[in-house]
């Protein structure tokens, strides 16, 4: 019985994990997870919320040019890599049948650009919704099901122009129905997992292209979502602070968190002498943000963590992610939807090799499994993730959902970090960690291009990084220095301006495409962090980059100075309040100047024209706790010569940022 019980909590734990990059190759046997033993009989009865990743395919219908959306290790498909939320309730008889009902919600992945066939249209879906019912037999920790109900969806038609760029995105709801099956197994505590099928049938609508000088298209979705769920049991009543069903022994085996943030952000209009392609517009602008994350972890044997991601990211940053260098949303992504969009943002696997001595209590958290650990130690990553996880840490300024929102606060600015477009890169990370110093470096990929999304192994991206710990009277402080350099596809600022001087009826930035090669970019930042009195503490960051070839990731900054001050609310009786208050300066090399100045555009900016100067910022934030889940931020931001423009501005940023932590 024991071994029958340990494979159902390794087949759950498959359920979970083993969708990790939708679909990356993994089976239950790769999962050993320690077994809790099962209550005699586990009751299914109660409510439960939950999320889900997983993989889809079908057919919009004939004619219908569908977008090819991605799906990372799997083929290009309607929908792509899928994910979402579902909740429900189930009720378990004393005959061991259970009924239940449930709704759900899924998002597709985003358009997968190399493979897209340009056209007069393109039609995709972006979201379908169930509610259904549900009915299942309990096999006392695993309960097969059937399930069936009522779905609807939205469906979108991208009109393009002869470039393939979009000018209208006309869109229609759609009814319809769904069946399918599957198996859910219980964890442990509240946890369980499910493996799900179902089929979307939706009804066959036209959508009217008259304007466009093109006859009507009908769409006919038919769809088939294979998904990987974890659902948290929460007993009889959905607000309860106790469960009533009986729970099973909690594993320290794997971590399940998630976080949900909300930016609201505008501007009210600012002076403008002229504005370009990239210029951010004058006449003031209100944009949000919104990103749900899950962080999941389990561990695959002594000192081996395999962790994965999921992520749904939708809305926009002011004016499309452009116009500032110095950008004030760190949710804001350069991919961004008018609906939720999921990707597997982080899948890698984290070897840990301790060498004996002092340990340390490590804390169940996001990306991190409760546990002790050797001090000093050796610790390899492999996989995607942000470069940003392991390199230029800082305890005061870090993190865009927790602390200070603009991009040269919570990073060294001048580091194009290799990147995509929503800030993830896949390489390798490797860590010599002592009691007083640590240094780590790491190789990854970078863009086919400046700014794209498609990440590449023909060229590459790595950086140092030594990290100093110490205190001063007591009070610790960290001292991080990180060298870097790039390869990838990049023009040079000199050459193209050269160019271009030769011949004035040509576009710089077509001079620029033209020229692109395998050019190196380094550079280095400097990183530090002082405590000078409790939960009062001091930061810093200066870094440099040679300025001479086109950002590739990051953002059109060649040297960066920032620093300021972080106050815990313990002195006034809010300990888990937070005050933040900094500012940076950020400029740009000489040639990079004339580029812009003769109507370059780079990844951000771009104004047609440039009287220089160098961009400053000021931001301040007060971080309010409203309870051990939920933090609401107020946020100003003051920037002078945005985009490096003594002609436009100044420029007065207003935010609102809502956080959960679960």
């Amino acid at each position: 019985m024991t071994c029958v019980r340990l494979f159902r909590v390794q087949i759950a734990a498959g359920a979970a994990l083993g969708a990790a990059a939708f679909g990356a190759p993994a089976t239950a046997a790769d999962l050993p997870l320690k077994s809790p033993a099962l209550n005699a009989v586990y009751n299914w009865t109660g409510f439960y919320v939950g999320g889900h990743v997983g993989y889809g395919d079908g057919t919009l219908g004939p004619d219908t040019n569908p977008l090819p959306l991605q799906a990372v290790f799997f083929p290009h498909s309607i929908t792509g890599g899928i994910g979402g939320f579902q909740a429900g309730y189930n009720r378990q008889f004393a005959n061991r049948f259970v009924l239940g009902v449930e709704a759900d919600a899924t998002f597709v992945g985003p358009v997968d650009l190399p493979r897209r066939t340009l056209g007069p249209f393109n039609s995709s879906v972006d979201y379908v919704g169930t509610v259904r019912g549900r009915a299942g037999y309990a096999f006392n920790g695993w309960m097969p099901y059937v399930t069936g109900g009522f779905a609807w969806g939205r469906t979108q038609v991208r009109v393009n122009d002869a470039a393939g760029s979009v000018i209208s995105e006309p869109g229609q709801y759609q009814t319809g129905w769904t069946v399918g099956a599957g198996a859910e197994f219980a964890l442990s505590g509240n946890w369980t997992a499910k493996i799900e099928y179902d089929y979307i049938d939706l009804s066959r609508r036209s959508l009217g292209l008259n304007d466009f000088g093109m006859p009507g298209v009908t769409i006919d979705p038919r769809l088939h979502l294979l998904k990987f769920g974890l659902n948290y049991q929460l007993g009889d009543s959905p607000w309860s602070a106790t469960p009533t069903q009986p729970l099973l022994p909690e594993s320290d085996n794997w971590s399940v968190h998630a976080q949900t943030t909300l930016i609201g952000q505008g501007y009210p209009a600012f002076r403008a002498a002229y504005s370009g392609t990239n210029s951010l517009p004058p006449g003031g602008q209100v944009q949000q943000t919104w990103t749900t994350t899950a962080f999941l972890g389990v561990r695959l044997w002594e000192g081996g963590e395999l962790y994965f991601n999921p992520e749904t990211a939708q809305g926009f940053g002011l004016d499309g992610t452009l116009g500032l260098a110095g950008f004030p949303n760190g949710e804001a992504q350069k991919a961004g939807a008018a609906y939720p969009r999921i990707r597997p943002q982080r899948y890698y696997l984290k070897q840990t090799f301790g060498f004996g001595g002092e340990q340390e209590d490590v804390a169940d958290g996001p990306n991190q499994i409760a546990g002790k650990r050797d001090i000093d130690r050796l610790t390899l990553i492999v996989g995607r993730f942000a470069i940003g996880d392991f390199f230029d840490g800082n305890s005061y300024a870090k993190d865009p959902r927790a602390d200070f929102m603009n991009w040269a606060m919570w990073a060294s600015a001048a580091y194009d970090f290799p990147a995509d477009l929503p800030g993830y890169t896949r390489g390798a990370v490797a860590e010599l960690n002592r009691k007083d110093w640590a240094v780590r470096a790491g190789v990854f990929q970078v863009p086919d291009a400046p700014n794209t999304d498609v990440l590449t192994f023909k060229t590459g991206g790595a950086v140092v990084e030594f990290e100093g710990r110490y205190s001063v009277f007591d009070q610790p402080g960290k001292l991080r220095v990180g060298v870097f350099g790039n390869r990838g596809l990049t023009g040079n600022y000199s050459q193209a301006l050269a160019i271009a001087a030769t011949d004035p009826s040509l576009d710089i930035n077509a001079v620029m495409a033209g020229i692109r090669k395998d050019n190196l970019k380094y550079g280095f930042y400097l990183n530090a962090e002082q405590q000078i009195a409790t939960d009062v503490g001091l930061f810093g960051r200066l870094s440099w980059n040679d300025g001479q070839n086109e950002i590739l990731s990051f953002t059109d900054v060649d040297r960066s100075l920032s620093g300021g001050v972080s106050i815990k609310g313990s002195r006034w009786g809010r300990p888990d309040d937070t005050i933040g208050i900094g500012g940076a300066i950020n400029g740009l090399s000489a040639s990079h100047r004339d580029y812009l100045a003769a109507g370059g555009l780079g990844l951000l900016i771009g104004d047609g024209a440039l009287n220089y100067r160098n961009e400053g910022i000021f931001e301040s934030y007060y971080a309010y706790s409203v309870n051990k889940h939920f933090t609401v931020t107020a946020d100003y931001q003051f920037i002078t010569n945005p985009a490096y423009n003594a002609d436009r501005g100044p420029v007065h940023i207003f935010s609102g940022r809502l956080h959960g932590e679960f």
